[in-house]
């Protein structure tokens, strides 16, 4: 369910946050849930959100930012991260 905000002068539109984890599981394939929201909102490390009442609503842009920030680097395999930290020691020696 998407609320559209009349007062706000982009057009802003949010979500509430069953609607919020929906969105991020389609749109970037990694598991997300209502409850994982409501936790991260209670321990940080969550997208931004703002409230109506006692209703956290979520903008798709700030998603958006979350999400990604959440996704690493491309790889090749699963030692290539470990490559890259002993590439990064052999260097600082």
């Amino acid at each position: 369910m998407t609320t559209e905000i009349g007062s706000a002068p982009t057009g802003v539109s949010f979500l509430r946050r069953a609607d919020a984890a929906n969105y991020v599981e389609r749109r970037y394939g990694f598991p997300c849930s209502r409850q994982w929201l409501a936790k991260l909102a209670v321990i940080g490390g969550g997208p931004l959100y703002r409230k109506a009442g006692r209703v956290p609503l979520y903008a798709p842009e700030d998603l958006d930012r979350w999400a990604l920030s959440r996704i690493g680097a491309p790889q090749t395999s699963t030692s290539d991260r470990s490559a890259t930290k002993v590439q990064q020691l052999a260097l600082e020696d």
